[in-house]
């Protein structure tokens, strides 16, 4: 059955080629009425064909959507990327964001501006170097505030099992419009206490690297609840930032 359906959509295909085809031929000398007739045609057929054409470039695009593949050190025992780089968003985009929007279940924006002109968004990822589906662009124009940042809610399995002895690793793929400073702090709260450990993020590399080595902490391992990661970001004024990727993963330090 599929076989004979597959047959017919094959003719039909062929006969309304052959079709149009002719129909362009006789353009230049068809009569006026009847050109009007077969534009108003086309024109209904064009939009399908971009619409089909538009869907299938967004399915066929590398990378496919919902891989979480990326690498993972050796002995790691926690990995992690957030859906808005993994999976389509319901609401891709927000503009002039107030402070404490929330992008997808994960992300949330924090800044102290007067007047917000600030945009997120989330962007299909089209680059055959890409590994993740998606990514997020900030647009900053004006301003006025003193400080920015994007704070990410890591998932229950950053915090099964953490202990002290653990290194966590977050890799990302960063493009500047022009150069300014990121940090990442690592937030964990334990009891009534939050550790933090903050890096500069090395922005001259094409993939970024940062280790939080939670042996430098007084955590409790016993008291663990969340752990939640802030990107910070330093005189972003009139800046374009995107995301290409932000992945996690943890493993045990080695002993010596």
């Amino acid at each position: 059955m599929q076989l004979r359906s597959a047959l017919v959509d094959w003719i039909v295909h062929r006969r309304g080629l052959r079709r149009w085809t002719r129909a362009a031929r006789r353009a230049p000398e068809m009569p006026l009425a009847e050109l009007r007739r077969e534009r108003s045609m086309a024109r209904n057929l064009q939009y399908s064909l971009h619409e089909m054409m538009a869907i299938a470039e967004n399915r066929l695009a590398l990378p496919m959507i919902g891989s979480n593949a990326f690498p993972r050190p050796h002995g790691t025992d926690w990995a992690w990327r957030p859906a808005l780089w993994n999976l389509p968003l319901a609401n891709r985009g927000l503009s002039s964001a107030p402070s404490k929007s929330k992008l997808g279940d994960e992300l949330t924006l924090f800044h102290d501006c007067t007047r917000s002109e600030l945009t997120l968004r989330q962007v299909r990822n089209t680059r055959e170097a890409d590994l993740a589906p998606y990514g997020l662009r900030m647009d900053v124009f004006a301003f006025d505030g003193s400080f920015l940042s994007v704070v990410l809610d890591l998932p229950d399995g950053a915090v099964d099992g953490l202990k002290k002895n653990h290194l966590v690793r977050m890799t990302t793929i960063v493009e500047l419009e022009k150069p300014l400073e990121i940090f990442a702090r690592i937030n964990i709260k334990h009891g009534p206490n939050t550790e933090q450990i903050v890096r500069e993020l090395p922005l001259g590399e094409e993939e970024i690297v940062v280790e939080f080595d939670l042996a430098y902490t007084a955590l409790n391992e016993k008291r663990i609840e969340r752990v939640w990661v802030d990107l910070i970001f330093d005189n972003p004024e009139m800046s374009q930032v995107t995301l290409r990727d932000l992945t996690f993963s943890r493993r045990p330090r080695a002993e010596f």
